[in-house]
């Protein structure tokens, strides 16, 4: 009888017995806490790997994986995988951003970006906070509506185009910019240029890639109106955070409201200069990195890829 292949699991799973039966007569699993030091110990013994977002896959992670055949990221970003030393490396490398049958019913993170959103412009925690002290501090945080407000949309993919039947639905004018041609019902495509100008709320809905690193730049802030809230909920690096701090600073723009920062593996978040900021100010709120944690994106993101790397370790294994 043929061995069974091994399977590293880096992120929890414990809420998915469904994972364990995938790999049923396939492949023995053993689950970790999703820590690089972790990981890093153990990742020679394996034949797969299933990914977790806290954990970096990078150059010397890759060589120590003598015996990895297979990654699979239930993510649809891949910004914690090296993944040009990983196909170097004859690694099989699955994430979920193709998988539309499976992603079109995530609709947690432009969820998310709109918690940020109504948290930035009605002081929702802070104001909170003021009644736990037994302060009724009503007249201190007066925000603004979202009706009749412009919404610029940058990437108008999956989540940008979620994102824009929210916004409708708060009775909000749409525009978006994204290199590819689209029609939307009620959403004007502007050029970048436009959608920085027009924006009383910009949210970020694109992939983090070369060309879109630091696509929010000082330059960008600049040219934003200075009412404006920015809102991300896709990947750190497309911010370059040295110029948003000083946009916050000086008032380029009003707020932001960040879902993940670059250099979220930092030992020290508390040290992160936009998490500093953010204790002492109410114009930046930060979540760490939650817009997918739901039950239906993690559980259903989980399965299908422990059922994807199942597949593979069996056409393998004959």
């Amino acid at each position: 009888m043929m061995a069974l292949s091994k399977v590293l699991i880096a992120c929890d799973v414990s809420g998915c017995p469904e994972v364990y039966e995938a790999f049923e007569g396939v492949a023995d699993v053993d689950v970790v806490e999703g820590v690089s030091s972790v990981v890093s110990s153990l990742i020679q013994n394996y034949d797969a790997y299933m990914a977790a977002l806290t954990v970096p896959f990078d150059t010397e992670m890759v060589r120590r994986a003598s015996n990895l055949k297979v990654i699979g990221t239930p993510s649809t970003g891949t910004d914690h995988l090296d993944l040009e030393a990983i196909h170097s490396a004859n690694i099989h490398c699955f994430d979920i951003s193709r998988e539309l049958d499976l992603i079109r019913s995530f609709t947690a993170t432009s969820e998310l970006a709109f918690a940020l959103l109504l948290n930035v412009i009605r002081g929702v925690v802070p104001a909170s906070q003021a009644v736990m002290r037994g302060d009724w501090a009503r007249e201190r945080f007066t925000g603004f509506q979202l009706s009749g407000k412009t919404f610029g949309v940058l990437g108008m993919g999956r989540l940008g185009k979620i994102s824009t039947r929210i916004a409708q639905g708060f009775g909000m004018k749409v525009i978006a910019n994204d290199p590819l041609d689209f029609e939307v019902p009620g959403v004007r495509s502007v050029d970048f240029d436009e959608l920085l100008r027009e924006s009383d709320v910009l949210s970020i809905h694109v992939h983090l890639r070369k060309e879109t690193k630091h696509i929010i730049n000082a330059l960008a802030l600049e040219k934003m109106k200075r009412s404006a809230i920015l809102i991300n909920s896709s990947r750190g690096g497309l911010i370059d955070e040295e110029a948003l701090l000083i946009a916050l600073k000086d008032g380029q723009i009003a707020g932001a409201g960040l879902d993940l920062i670059d250099g979220e593996w930092m030992n020290d978040i508390a040290g992160h200069p936009l998490v500093k900021y953010a204790g002492q100010h109410d114009n930046l709120v930060i979540t760490p990195h939650i817009g997918g944690n739901t039950y239906e994106s993690i559980y259903g993101a989980r399965i299908f890829m422990a059922h994807k790397i199942a597949d593979f370790l069996r056409e393998q294994n004959h």
